[in-house]
This record gives structure tokens, C-alpha cells and sequence, in this order.
């Protein structure tokens, strides 16, 4: 027996109803804030995620060559394919842009809770305005969207990285390997590099009021606080919130479902800076990124009850009637309702146990008396009710 490769998933009918319905409930948050909706290569050039992110990125990533010896890469985030897609075509378009995404991304990580090899991510960019009310409005949307699709317990925490770094400047601590710390929190490597500098850098992180802060960088944030406040979103101030990829600068934000323990963010993002790097005419960028499939475990573990799909009206038959079956799962079908038929020629009493243990409610009986006098027979499986019915007027029964 073959078995699916380590870090990916099967999803069954009752999975892929979950997932179709919280797809489209982003989807439906996206767009009514102006988003539109793009998609790019599930792989790209490599050199796309070494150029940012370095070679030490290759041990992370599903690389590899074509056939015609072509360096590709399966993507392991989005955000740099829809910058590639920008800066290739869409730089001279009127702006602000607004994009939304849903795709699968690939990355080789160790397998477990909440962590997959296979992994689906939702996600926007806005390309042309770093204005404080369009960066509070996509911080904004970010927990509406998580808000909407029914989470409870999330939680917003909003940092700025030129405040963090005009601190470590402060300090003498501005380097790469320090964020690197900061954003694993890895207290304990921070104060054997600080020193005596660390407990300061404490308190600077724990600070959680914007008015206490006298960087120059903190009216802006002072200011796209004060347009959170306007949408009534509820955030904290996290001094200490750093963003593994090193093209972020200014605003950033993480969004929390506390229930998911080690594994608790399922957003993230913030204002960056990739374009020129790619090679485009600089231009104001933001973005976030949702983990799909962590919203969905987030969603279980409050115990959210997802809208079930309708099950499919079933049409059984007698034998010799399964042309005058076909009839009737066409005429519904065309009424727009979902029909299942029986395809396994099966008994009326072996039909109707399957349409039970499939959870349908209706089953239509197609049988020869019936039939010459212009009926069927119409089964409530929930109620174990059965009528005639005539065969025009189903659809209004149904």
C-alpha cells in the first residue's frame, strides 16, 4: 500500500464542506472591503524566495530542477509571487491595488499540531497607500474577517518595527541575529547578548501605552491607533512583535487563538518592503497572511458548529424503470435541486437503507404502477412517511 507523504492530509466529504464554507465566508469579507481576488503559480523561479530571504531558506523549501535544468521551487508563502506578479505587470495601474488570495504552500517543516508540510493560506496585499487610516483599515479587516467567520477567542496585537529598531539602535543591539531572538523569544540568548541592557529592552516591550514612547516613529503609530479605535477593533500594544522575514518594516501585527497553545498565531502581517527588491519602482506596501487550516482547528476547538450542506433528494427505482428514473433526477436537477440515483441497480429495500446511512432526507420511489398514473413515490426518511405524488408537482413538495 502506498501512503500519502508525511505532513499532508486527505480531506473527506464532511472536510471539504467545512473548508468550501469558510472559504467562501472570506472570501465574502474580502471583497466587501474592495478586495479582489488573484492567484499565481503554485511554483516559481527559486531564485524569488532565495533573493529575500537568503540561501538558508533552501532547507525550508520543496526545491528543484526541470528538465531542462530550470532552478524552481514549490511556494512556500504568497506574498512574494503576488510582488512578482506586480512588479512583471502591474506597476503603471492606478492605485491604491487591493488583492486577496487562497492557495496551498509548501515548506519542509517537522510535522505536527497545527503545522503541515501542505498547508493553506488566505491573504491580501495593498499596493500604493501607507496612509494611517488605509493601515488601520487592513489591520481592521483582519479581525473583522476572523470575527465574522465566527471565532471568539482572538486576540490583536499590534507592534512597529522602526520604534523596536530606533530602540535597539538605543541600545547599540540593532542587528539581525537580535530580531532573529526577538521574534523566536528566545529571552534567554537575548540577555546573555544584552547584558545589562536587557532588562530595559523588557520594559520597552512591555510597554502598553503608545504615549509613553518619545521615538519619533510614534506619532504615526500613535496616530493608526487612533483610526483602530475609529473601526472599534480592540488591539495591544506588543513593542516586541519582530515578523520572521526580514523585508518587514513599520507596522506590523499578529492575531492570536490562544486556544492553540504553541501554535496560536493565525495571522499576521504588516507594512514591507519588497517591490524594489524584485526589482520595481518603490511603492508603499501592506499585507497579511491567514493560516487557513488553523482557523478551522481554532473554529473546532470553541466547538463552532458549521452550516451543513443539503443532502442530495435520492431517486430509487423498480427494475425495468430505470430510464423513467433518469427522467426524474433530470427534471429535478434542472429545478436546481441536488438528486443522487441509485447506480447499483439495486432492490427498493436496499436503496432506501443506503440513502439512510448517506443522512438524505427525501428519497423518490420510481415504480411501475405509480408511473402510468403520472406519480412517484415520495419517502420523508426522517419522519418514515411515504406519499403519491404527482411527478409535476415534486419540486414544490421537495
Amino acid at each position: 500500500m502506498i501512503g500519502k507523504p508525511r505532513g499532508t492530509r486527505d480531506f473527506l466529504p464532511e472536510d471539504m464542506a467545512k473548508r468550501r464554507w469558510l472559504e467562501q465566508k472570506m472570501r465574502q469579507i474580502f471583497e466587501k472591503y474592495g478586495y479582489e481576488e488573484i492567484a499565481t503559480p503554485t511554483f516559481e523561479n527559486l531564485e524569488l524566495f532565495t533573493l529575500k530571504s537568503g540561501e538558508q531558506i533552501m532547507e525550508e523549501i520543496y526545491a528543484f530542477e526541470d528538465k531542462a535544468g530550470r532552478k524552481l521551487a514549490l511556494r512556500p508563502e504568497l506574498t512574494a509571487p503576488v510582488i512578482r506578479l506586480y512588479v512583471e505587470k502591474l506597476q503603471m495601474e492606478a492605485k491604491p491595488l487591493k488583492f486577496y488570495y487562497f492557495g496551498n504552500c509548501f515548506r519542509y517543516d517537522r510535522p505536527q499540531k497545527a503545522r503541515y508540510r501542505e498547508f493553506w493560506q488566505f491573504g491580501c496585499e495593498l499596493i500604493g497607500s501607507n496612509r494611517p487610516e488605509a493601515i488601520a483599515e487592513l489591520i481592521a479587516m483582519s479581525y473583522d474577517l476572523l470575527k465574522s467567520v465566527g471565532l471568539k477567542n482572538i486576540v490583536l496585537r499590534v507592534g512597529n518595527l522602526d520604534i523596536l529598531r530606533r530602540f535597539l539602535d538605543s541600545i547599540g543591539k540593532n542587528d539581525r541575529q537580535v530580531m532573529r531572538l526577538i521574534d523566536k523569544k528566545d529571552f534567554e540568548s537575548l540577555e546573555k547578548i544584552m547584558g545589562n541592557d536587557f532588562y530595559t529592552f523588557k520594559r520597552f516591550i512591555e510597554t502598553k501605552n503608545i504615549d509613553t514612547i518619545n521615538f519619533p516613529e510614534a506619532e504615526r503609530m500613535k496616530e493608526i491607533l487612533s483610526f483602530l479605535d475609529e473601526f472599534s477593533i480592540p488591539y495591544n500594544l506588543d513593542l516586541g512583535i519582530a515578523r520572521g522575514l526580514e523585508y518587514y518594516i513599520g507596522v506590523v501585527f499578529e492575531i492570536d487563538a490562544p486556544k492553540l497553545g504553541a501554535e496560536k498565531q493565525i495571522a499576521g502581517g504588516g507594512e514591507y518592503n519588497l517591490v524594489t527588491l524584485l526589482g520595481g519602482r518603490h511603492v508603499a506596501t501592506a499585507g497579511f497572511a491567514i493560516g487557513f487550516d488553523r482557523v478551522l482547528i481554532a473554529l473546532e476547538s470553541e466547538g463552532f458548529e458549521f452550516p451543513l450542506p443539503e443532502k442530495p433528494v435520492y431517486v430509487a427505482y423498480m427494475h425495468g424503470m430505470v430510464k423513467e428514473a433518469i427522467k426524474v433526477a433530470r427534471m429535478l436537477r434542472s429545478n436546481g435541486i441536488k438528486v443522487s440515483m441509485d447506480l447499483m441497480a439495486r432492490n427498493i429495500s436496499k436503496s432506501l437503507e443506503y440513502a439512510n446511512r448517506k443522512g438524505m432526507r427525501y428519497a423518490i420511489i420510481v415504480a411501475p404502477d405509480e408511473w402510468k398514473n403520472g406519480k412517484v413515490l415520495l419517502k420523508d426518511m426522517e419522519k418514515g412517511e411515504q406519499e403519491e405524488v404527482e411527478i409535476e408537482k415534486i419540486v414544490e413538495k421537495l
